[in-house]
């Protein structure tokens, strides 16, 4: 096991790191890992399954609770569909984790990164946007349906690929579920972020913590100081992305979906 304190990062740090991650998770619907692996790299020392395995631990518990009770009382959260996409996440992040330890994934990361900046640019709509700053009508698109009911085999299917993205990075997998519950089952932004953080907050990831716990790639105390930051910090998130006009949301998470290909380039 690696130390936190040996690593060089001390307890109120980490609390930190945690609340800095927990805004994010908020505002955005995911783990809060994004933020959580780097830190721990670059702040800590840790190598870079370490730093996963520590991640997903943190996130393991219902951190982000106060930002679903947020979303549910402004009544954007699609309870059921974050009960399928969590068991499909819970299916399917061993396999993730077990990918980690013992396969190369530098060209899956690569592959993920192509992806986020793909999503980016359609959360943007740099064009749309211009042409709106301009004066010039574009061609209207329609409205997302404010309450869809999809498959469960479609939800569960998501939370599967989800699943895997965070058992091998450390993430909560809102970086899959968020774009997928918008771009193909056209959920609203502000819906399919709340019903990310939901189906999140299960704890799905605790297969891959075992898998990470026993191969010795995971630091417990780090992971629990992390997770108290995250308690803290989601509610301010989800406060934030419910108080917003929906077009300044998908810009947001958009912009961060390019942060976070930028994240995956380089470490």
């Amino acid at each position: 096991m690696v130390s936190s304190i040996i690593a060089g990062m001390s307890g109120p740090w980490l609390i930190l790191v945690g609340a800095a991650a927990g805004v994010f998770a908020g505002l955005f619907g995911i783990g809060g890992g994004i933020i959580i692996v780097p830190a721990l790299i670059l702040l800590a020392g840790f190598p870079l399954v370490t730093a996963t395995g520590t991640s997903l631990a943190a996130i393991l518990l219902p951190v982000g609770i106060l930002g679903v009770v947020a979303y549910y009382k402004a009544r954007i959260i699609d309870l059921r569909a974050s009960a399928f996409i969590a068991a499909g996440l819970l299916t399917s992040v061993a396999v993730g984790a077990w990918l980690a330890n013992t396969l190369p994934v530098d060209l899956m990361r690569r592959f993920f990164a192509v992806f986020c900046l793909y999503i980016g640019w359609n959360f943007i709509d740099p064009v749309r946007r211009a042409q709106r700053i301009l004066g010039r009508a574009a061609a209207a698109k329609p409205e997302p349906d404010t309450n869809p009911r999809p498959s469960p085999y479609a939800l569960i299917g998501i939370g599967l690929l989800a699943g895997v993205m965070a058992g091998m990075f450390g993430i909560g997998g809102g970086n899959i579920i968020v774009p997928m519950l918008t771009l193909v089952l056209h959920y609203p932004a502000k819906r399919a972020i709340a019903t990310s953080l939901g189906a999140i907050l299960f704890p799905f990831g605790l297969p891959g913590v075992l898998y990470y716990y026993n191969a010795g790639t995971l630091d417990l105390g780090a992971a629990a100081w992390i997770a108290l930051g995250l308690f803290l910090g989601t509610v301010f998130g989800a406060r934030i992305t419910i108080s917003l006009p929906s077009r300044t949301v998908k810009l947001l998470y958009g912009l961060f979906l390019l942060f976070v290909a930028v994240r995956f380039l380089v470490f």
